[in-house]
């Protein structure tokens, strides 16, 4: 009976471990190919992507993300300019209070051109060294590259760019 007893106690410390280390296994295997950018301006398939993207360079960030992200234009002029603008103000407001280390500004839009905008102008005032450890990720197309990252640079940002093509 005690033989008996002492397996069944072995078994029930034993049990949970081994499948922990399935449930590890499991965890490994489940990490999803990167995804691809968008070739059209779906802002659906915009989101997922920028979303894949933002967690992927998440490393060494501890704190939620700023994430800006342009939709695509809807042809209504006057909300489009209200997006934009409401964007833009937004970005040059979070920049001017100041980021502070361990944190990560992502910028990205299928409008690359336009997004670069918004980070040239709201990097304007940031006065040089401000924002050490900052990361600052850019998504966009490779012509809006160097732009931006000699917009970002007099900040002391770390800055990443994922060409979107």
């Amino acid at each position: 009976m005690k033989t008996t007893t002492r397996l069944i106690l072995i078994a029930f410390l034993v049990l949970p471990l081994l499948a922990a280390c399935n449930k590890e296994e499991a965890v490994v295997a489940a990490v999803a190919a990167p995804l691809t950018a968008p070739t059209t301006a779906d802002d659906g398939a915009w989101r997922s992507y920028v979303s894949d993207v933002v967690t992927r360079n998440m490393e060494g960030i501890a704190n939620q993300p700023y994430v800006y992200y342009l939709p695509a234009a809807t042809g209504d002029e006057d909300a489009d300019a209200g997006a934009y603008a409401r964007l833009q103000d937004k970005a040059r407001t979070d920049v001017a209070r100041g980021i502070v280390r361990g944190n990560m500004l992502a910028y990205a839009s299928s409008d690359s051109t336009k997004m670069a905008d918004i980070v040239v102008e709201a990097f304007a005032e940031v006065a040089p060294d401000t924002m050490k450890d900052v990361r600052v990720l850019f998504i966009g197309s490779a012509a809006d590259r160097d732009r931006v990252a000699a917009a970002v640079a007099p900040a002391g940002v770390n800055f990443v760019f994922v060409d979107a093509g």
